[in-house]
């Protein structure tokens, strides 16, 4: 039987991570980079994306952008490809919540959220899906969340993105991979982010939270490198459509 390990093998693969400057997405490029890729961080905060391209080394550099501006998106497309060509495998984790209740949600902050957390996904994937057409293969990750499924107060508009992006996972798999593209996506759990600092900053929520779990405990960063890895493979090869719940079996309780 030949070694298994190598299904896990990112060399020769170039990787893009939105929302690379911190947290889940941060992590995301160090574990590719780790398993050989080179990784292209992208977000707006260069001091931030210079301090990852730092830890990761040379086989890493970085784009400042907005993934949600549509109308620098073709400059974005070009800053990314221009380093290491076309990425092999677009990790989307960039995403805001703005935690404004129902009666609340104002134009700005509706149009925000749907446009980082769910058209850039799509407009940016379909972007370089040609590259990876031509070389019959590709790995799209999106990021769910919790809220794909479930109701939170204050996040009505979270969650309408968050739901749409397991349904725009499934779409995607079945425009693209028949051309060896795989598209799926990770649903976190509480993660300590910058996204979810008021949870964690409240002792007594996140014990809750914890409690809510199967396994008894919120996420560590470095829970998330093998799933994601995984998804990012050959290891994934003929898994496409899916989100896959990194949540310590919250949503099975």
């Amino acid at each position: 039987m030949a070694d298994p390990r190598h299904l896990f093998d990112l060399s020769g693969k170039v990787a893009c991570i939105t929302g690379a400057s911190s947290g889940l997405g941060r992590q995301a490029a160090r574990t590719l980079a780790a398993a050989g890729a080179k990784v292209v961080v992208v977000a707006r905060r260069e001091v931030a994306l210079r301090e990852a391209c730092g830890e990761i080394g040379d086989s890493s550099t970085y784009v400042v952008a907005d993934v949600a501006d549509r109308d620098a998106l073709p400059s974005t497309v070009d800053a990314i490809r221009a380093p290491f060509g076309a990425p092999d495998i677009l990790v989307h984790a960039a995403g805001v919540n703005t935690r404004q209740a129902a009666d609340d949600v104002t134009d700005d902050g509706w149009d925000m959220t749907l446009a980082l957390n769910l058209s850039a996904p799509f407009f940016l994937s379909q972007a370089f899906v040609p590259e990876m057409k031509a070389k019959g293969w590709g790995r799209i990750v999106n990021f769910a969340s919790l809220q794909s499924t479930r109701a939170f107060p204050g996040g009505i508009a979270y969650g309408a993105s968050k739901g749409g992006i397991s349904q725009l996972t499934r779409a995607m798999a079945e425009a693209w991979s028949p051309h060896g593209i795989t598209a799926n996506a990770i649903g976190p759990g509480f993660f300590p982010t910058e996204l979810t600092q008021a949870v964690f900053d409240d002792d007594a929520r996140a014990a809750r939270n914890a409690a809510q779990t199967c396994v008894g405990r919120n996420g560590l960063l470095s829970d998330m490198d093998g799933p994601l890895l995984f998804l990012c493979s050959d290891a994934s090869g003929y898994v496409t459509g899916q989100t896959l719940m990194v949540d310590g079996g919250f949503t099975a309780k």
